[in-house]
Formats: structure tokens, C-alpha cells, sequence
């Protein structure tokens, strides 16, 4: 098997997928439950525009683009996650059925592309997200979204793990605070992968033929 060794290698839509983690109301809008407890949303708001773009973009060349999205309700709380720090404000979080556990505004999957639920940090665990990549013969992840220092990385370290190459694409994930973020992205540089931005992603596939959007 060969080694992917440059951007453009880890980005050619014969061996990547682009995972958006958790872009949601919740997360994302003011009026979201992270927004409602006190986080400052400015720096999710203002990717949005980037991973617009890049989904575009993706979308153009037939990158195949999965979607990760949380849900939780009493069927998949314990008692070790309800009780958990972040939750003391005691502000329901992606309830399932609600506005706050829908994709914010702009994030519309095509029918072709695949939702992956998932109940935990990671969308790895107790998901079809390994499979769902394995068959399409997926070699190396665009990992994106928010919070970058939560989910965005648990979903990266645990890809990693998985043996995929990862890339976290720099301008499109957020975090509540400056200080997450670059803190995750230094750590990725360091022990998981690369870090890139949009830009740097896109130009990867400036020659490549438009192509029908792939996915799920």
C-alpha cells in the first residue's frame, strides 16, 4: 500500500471523505444551548462560510462528504455522561426531535450523502462510521467542525486510531475559546496528522475534473 505522504495525496477523492462534526444548532447559534450557558459562538459562526464553501468544493470533484450528528435522549443517557461537568447548568444539549439537534442553517446533506449518528464525542463509537469509510475505500479523513477541542478531536484522535490518515482543516472547526483551538490543532501537528485550512484543501483540487456528488 502506498504511503500518503503530501496534502494533495491525503485530499484526492480516490482516497479521502470529509467528516463535518456536529455543525448544529446547539453548537453553533447563539440561541443553542452552548450559546444559552454563557460560550461565546462568535468563532463557530464565522466558519461557517469556509465549510460552506468547502463542502461546495468538495461536492465538485465527488469527494464523498459524511455528516456526523449528536442525539441524545433517555434511550442513550448513563448516568456518568448526564452527570458529567459541562451539563451542570442542567441546559439540555441535542435533545432528539428538537431545533437544537438539527444541522444550522446552510448544512443541507444531499440524498447521496451519508448522516452518521452518534451519542458520544467521538463518531466512532457505537456508529457505522469505520464501515460506512472502509467501503468506500477510504484511506485518510478531513476532519472539521465543532468543538474542535471536543468532538472534532475525539473524532480525529480516534480515526488515528483507526489508522486513517487525518488532516484537521484549521478554519473550518471552532472552538468556545482561542486558546481550545489552537491548543487541538498544535496537538494534531504534533502526534495525529496535519492541519490545514480550506484554502490549502481546495487548491489540492484546482486541475480535478467536476464530478456527481458521492456519498451514502
Amino acid at each position: 500500500m502506498d504511503v500518503l505522504r503530501t496534502l494533495k495525496e491525503r485530499c484526492d477523492p480516490k482516497n479521502a471523505a470529509l467528516v463535518v462534526v456536529d455543525v448544529q444548532n446547539d453548537f453553533v447559534s447563539p440561541d443553542g444551548s452552548a450559546g444559552k450557558r454563557g460560550e461565546d459562538c462568535s468563532a463557530a459562526l464565522a466558519m461557517v462560510p469556509n465549510l460552506l464553501r468547502l463542502i461546495d468544493e468538495a461536492r465538485r470533484i465527488g469527494l464523498t462528504v459524511v455528516y456526523i450528528r449528536t442525539t441524545h435522549s433517555e434511550w442513550t443517557d448513563t448516568p456518568s455522561w448526564i452527570y458529567r461537568s459541562s451539563q451542570k447548568s442542567g441546559l439540555s444539549t441535542c435533545r432528539e426531535g428538537t431545533w437544537g439537534a438539527e444541522f444550522y442553517q446552510g448544512i443541507l446533506p444531499l440524498p447521496s450523502e451519508r448522516v452518521v449518528i452518534k451519542h458520544r464525542y467521538s463518531a466512532f463509537i457505537n456508529t457505522d462510521l469505520n464501515t460506512v469509510l472502509k467501503a468506500r475505500n477510504i484511506q485518510s479523513v478531513l476532519v472539521c467542525g465543532v468543538a474542535t477541542n471536543v468532538c472534532v478531536e475525539t473524532t480525529a484522535r480516534d480515526a488515528y486510531m483507526f489508522d486513517y490518515y487525518v488532516t484537521m482543516i484549521d478554519d473550518c472547526s471552532a472552538a468556545y475559546e482561542a486558546k481550545l483551538h489552537l491548543g487541538t490543532l498544535d496537538n494534531m501537528r504534533r502526534h495525529f496528522g496535519l492541519v490545514a485550512s480550506s484554502n490549502e484543501i481546495i487548491d489540492t483540487w484546482r486541475d480535478l475534473p467536476m464530478k456527481q456528488p458521492v456519498g451514502l
